[in-house]
């Protein structure tokens, strides 16, 4: 094995993406680097350490309270996505290439710093991104890692890779936040650019799991894209469906309201945002989708 060596933390900052606490459009990118040691190592190396999951490529990470999982969260943002949602928050974690190489220990030495901090409020580790089944075996490891520290772990998703998560991997996952982002599939295409099947059958995968994680559904509300009623209804069906296969394990839906606060990050990158005119959804439609959940039996936030 061949040794990561790294930089030191004040050559790590990379530009903070600006947004709230907690992002209505998709999960967000955190605050840059700071903290962790950047690996220096050159392209051969790094393909071998990442393909291992010694490494990985690491946008950003943050430490937030009531987002991403229950309690004070560690959450660590990764690199590359398959999917080009057209209200994607984070157009900046797009491409792995763009991330910084950070080595799996690197990451769990900032999980057990904060141990105590997760023991006290009920929180943990959250992998977002990006994609994070991009990564798998980087992930894997982190997961691992940080349940052997007897810290809550949980994977925010799409669901798109979810071929890609070993039975071992969700053995080590406490929670899944699965974003289902249509529950119509001419729908979900036209918002992501692939097909919605892969995310369904992962979340019922889950769900056959004996002692499976827990799920939560995120649904991201966009008028005039995803507010259709037979689009919501059938989201809700879909959530409902887990509860059918394995009572109990969807236990959350969050109805996330569309805003325009990462607008200007497509422009930076240099991509077309092609929502620029789409107003936030009215507080009595945020409502009329939420019923439509409740509706199920399904607990809504």
């Amino acid at each position: 094995m061949f040794p990561l060596t790294a930089l030191p933390p004040e050559a790590t900052r990379l530009e903070a993406p600006s947004g709230p606490a907690a992002s209505a459009a998709g999960p967000r990118a955190g605050h840059g680097l700071d903290g962790l040691r950047v690996a220096q190592v050159d392209r051969g190396e790094r393909l071998t350490a990442m393909r291992e999951g010694r490494l990985g490529s690491v946008h950003s990470w943050e430490l937030v309270t009531a987002v991403d999982g229950p309690g004070t969260r560690l959450t660590v943002f990764l690199n590359g996505c398959p999917l080009r949602c057209l209200y994607c928050h984070n157009p900046d974690t797009l491409a792995m290439k763009d991330g910084k190489p950070v080595t799996a220990d690197e990451v769990i030495t900032r999980i057990r710093r904060y141990a105590g901090v997760f023991r006290a409020t009920g929180g943990g580790l959250t992998l977002s991104g990006g994609e994070v089944l991009m990564q798998p075996q980087f992930a894997a490891r982190i997961l691992h890692g940080a349940k052997a520290l007897g810290v809550h772990t949980a994977l925010d998703t799409s669901g798109y890779l979810g071929t890609n998560a070993t039975d071992e991997m969700l053995a080590d996952t406490d929670l899944v936040l699965l974003d289902v982002k249509s529950g119509d599939p001419e729908t979900y295409r036209k918002v992501t650019g692939r097909d919605l099947e892969p995310t369904l059958a992962f979340g019922w995968r889950l769900a056959e799991l004996t002692d499976g994680p827990e799920i939560w559904i995120r649904f991201v509300l966009v008028p005039g894209l995803t507010d259709d009623e037979a689009n919501v209804e059938a989201v809700a069906q879909y959530a409902a469906s887990l509860n059918e296969i394995r009572p109990g394990a969807l236990t959350r839906v969050e109805v996330l309201p569309f805003h325009q606060m990462g607008r200007d990050k497509w422009k930076a990158v240099g991509r077309e945002y092609e929502l620029a005119d789409t107003e936030p959804p009215t507080p009595e439609l945020v409502e009329r989708v939420r019923e439509q959940f409740r509706a199920h039996g399904l607990t809504v936030h």
